[in-house]
Formats: structure tokens, sequence, C-alpha cells
């Protein structure tokens, strides 16, 4: 049983993470809205209301392993944004990991997005987020050369989906959508898309926790991308009834993913283009 600090664990991957791991390990919470408890015993919530008590708590407890999983995401930034994303992006990572060596920590597990490396391009932000994520990244750089005896992993993951999902993504609007009877406006007609449902990402954060896996980043995606296109006329197959589609333009939207060496002993085993058709046309 190992004792693990997960941030962002009210956020679709960091939940699921949560309800993967609870059973067989103590696992630390941090809680910044409003005072939180549970009568789940093994879970320890750590509430602060700024960053200054956060890292005064965080002097006080022992993990094994940090699961970095907060963000402040938007597409699009204003003005106004930027306060919130160099907190959540930059700031509250980086008092954790002012507290690896207090914390005892032995592996810090850092997630970020395919945009910090749009097209393929390394290094190559998509947008003010992404930037914002590249940063953080050469922060963990410096506390990497001054803790040899930590293991830090940077994993890259791109459009997500799986039960739960509160989000404005495709796949739940397509599930929504379909058995509601509603329209859907959808950019392109030739729309590829990399999906990988979150089962599969839980399954890598196991690997890394219990596996001797060397320090580094590593992709966690779909070994392919699916077409839009394809994706619906599979649904339509089914012929409960038919979506009602509004193509914005016939316009190729294949982006290239940055290819990291892929992480040992994992492959997605959840998010075959089947398995997509079966979680789209479930019952919600």
């Amino acid at each position: 049983m190992k004792k693990i600090l997960i941030t962002g664990s009210s956020g679709f991957i960091g939940s699921n993470i949560l309800t993967d791991l609870i059973d067989n390990n103590i696992i630390y919470l941090t809680n910044r809205k409003k005072n939180y408890r549970t009568d789940n015993k093994k879970i320890k919530i750590i509430n602060f209301k700024n960053h200054k008590e956060l890292n005064n708590k965080l002097k006080n407890i022992e993990v094994n392993t940090v699961i970095h999983c907060a963000t402040h995401y938007v597409k699009k930034h204003k003005c106004e944004d930027i306060p919130k994303m160099v907190l959540a992006n930059i700031e509250f990572g980086n008092v954790l990991l002012e507290n690896l060596k207090s914390m005892k920590v032995k592996k810090f597990i850092n997630f970020s997005t395919v945009w910090q490396n749009y097209d393929g391009t390394k290094n190559s932000p998509y947008n003010l987020y992404s930037a914002s994520k590249n940063a953080f990244e050469k922060i963990i750089d410096f506390y990497k050369k001054n803790h040899k005896e930590i293991k830090f992993y940077n994993i890259f993951v791109s459009d997500t989906y799986g039960k739960n999902d509160k989000r404005n993504k495709l796949v739940n609007f397509l599930n929504k959508n379909y058995f509601k009877n509603k329209s859907i406006k959808i950019i392109s007609k030739n729309l590829y898309i990399n999906l990988l449902n979150v089962k599969d990402i839980a399954a890598a954060i196991n690997i890394i926790l219990y596996k001797k896996i060397e320090s580094g980043s590593y992709n966690l995606t779909n070994n392919n991308n699916f077409k839009i296109l394809n994706i619906l006329n599979k649904i339509k197959k089914n012929k409960k009834t038919k979506l009602k589609i509004k193509w914005l333009s016939k316009k190729k939207i294949n982006e290239k993913i940055y290819k990291f060496k892929k992480l040992p002993n994992w492959k997605p085993k959840f998010s075959s283009f089947n398995k997509l058709i079966e979680f789209i046309l479930r019952q919600s």
C-alpha cells in the first residue's frame, strides 16, 4: 500500500485516477475551494486557502508519489485569465516541487498536453495555456537536477473520454445528441482526432507506480487518429435515430503528435474504434 498525493482530483482525469487507486492505497487530496471532509479512512484531505498555507501543510505529510493533475484550462485566453493560469499551472505545482524532499517523494508524475508540441513540433505551444504548461516543465527540470533520487515523469495526453465526463467534449456531444435527436456542428468532415479512454490513463499510472520506469516524457495517446466521418457512419448503422450534422468545412484537420518514447508495458486496451462506438451509443 502506497501513500499518494493527487492534485486536481475533482477533474475528469484526476477523479478517475482516484477511483482506480483508492482501494489499495492511502490517498492525499488537495482542496482549495472549501473545507471538505470524508468518512473514507483511506482519503486524507489537505484543505488550504492559499499557497502559503499549502506549503506549511505539505511539510507535515509523507507520500511515495505525487500525481499532479490540477490545471486551469483556457483555449483562447483573455487578459483576466492570466493570473488564474499562472496560479494553477505554474505556482501551485512549484509549491509541490519545493516540498518533494520533506515529503520524501520518490516519484513525481506531471500531466501535460500534446498542445505543448503543436502539430508535431517540439516546444511549439498552441496557446497560452500550453505555453504555461511548458514553462512549468522547465521548472521541473530545475528540481530534477537537484533531486537525483526522485524520478520525474511528464505524461502527454490528447483528447480523452470516459464515464462521468462532464466536459463539453465531442464524444459527449455525440452521445447526448444521438439519443435526443439534436443537431450538432462539427468543424470539418475531414477532422481526425486522437481519443483515449481514461481507463487506459489509469492503467498507465499503475505501471509507473509499480514498475521500474525511467524518468522522462511519455505520450499516452491512441495508436491512430480516428476520422470523425468514419465514427458517424458507424453510428448511423444503428437505426434507432439519425444524427443531424452540420459540417462547417471540408478542410483536412489531422494534427501530428510529437513522438516521445513509449511507456514500457503499456498499450491502449479500452480505446479501440469499436469500443469508442460502444461508448458513444451507451445509454447515459
